[in-house]
């Protein structure tokens, strides 16, 4: 069996929130399904925070979060958002703003290390980003979350305990730190091996062409660790 230094990292900062950061892994993901060391490649979610400082406010739409947030009238956030949801459509996800809940990342991020520690990061990635933008719950919610925790596999009890103490904090606030020392303006914001990056929800054959080349790269500097 591979160990986790067996195979190349791929690491990706993106936020539960981000329209982009779902868009991108789909295209991503696109990618990785036509690359044929896909076995060969590890994927790293690392937390980033758009809005670090916004409070949850479950009873405030994504509409009226955009347009105080870009000071643009109502009308003008919905015809955002109605665009960008056009946008997902076009990779298959059903986007939808007028059920998304505003929240703080700040724990759902927390939730993400933990399920990395127990080999579950990218099933609580899609749950996290289904939940957000298409079923309209909260993420910014302990019940949600540990919900989210037992459709994954993970113990309700451990993701409860873990979530009402200040459990991974200290990892989310260095996976922040990291992305302003790589000099990250916005997610999502990939990095191929430490040696490639790519920013923003790419099309799929420019993330297909980044991987060939950063596993070529990876592969001769670990001759006979691919399989």
């Amino acid at each position: 069996m591979k160990t986790d230094n067996a195979k190349m990292k791929v690491e990706i900062w993106s936020d539960i929130v981000c329209p982009f950061c779902y868009i991108g892994k789909r295209k991503f993901e696109a990618a990785l399904s036509e690359f044929t060391a896909a076995s060969d490649v590890e994927i790293i979610w690392k937390s980033y925070q758009l809005s670090p400082a916004m409070k949850t406010v479950p009873g405030k739409s994504s509409h009226q979060y955009l347009a105080e947030h870009k000071q643009i009238s109502l009308s003008e956030a919905t015809a955002l958002n109605n665009r960008v949801a056009g946008w997902a459509q076009q990779v298959g996800l059903a986007f939808n703003f007028d059920k998304a809940v505003p929240a703080n990342t700040f724990m759902a991020h927390r939730f993400l290390h933990l399920a990395r520690q127990h080999g579950l990061q990218s099933e609580a990635e899609e749950k996290l980003f289904s939940a957000h933008f298409t079923e309209g719950k909260n993420c910014d919610d302990l019940q949600t979350l540990v919900a989210i925790g037992s459709e994954i596999g993970l113990d309700a009890s451990l993701v409860e305990d873990v979530l009402e103490s200040d459990g991974f904090a200290a990892e989310v606030r260095n996976d922040i730190a990291e992305a302003r020392g790589l000099g990250l303006r916005g997610v999502p914001f990939f990095v191929f091996d430490r040696k490639f990056a790519l920013s923003g929800a790419q099309d799929s054959s420019i993330f297909l062409n980044t991987l060939e080349k950063a596993f070529d790269s990876w592969q001769k500097e670990n001759p006979g660790l691919a399989t």
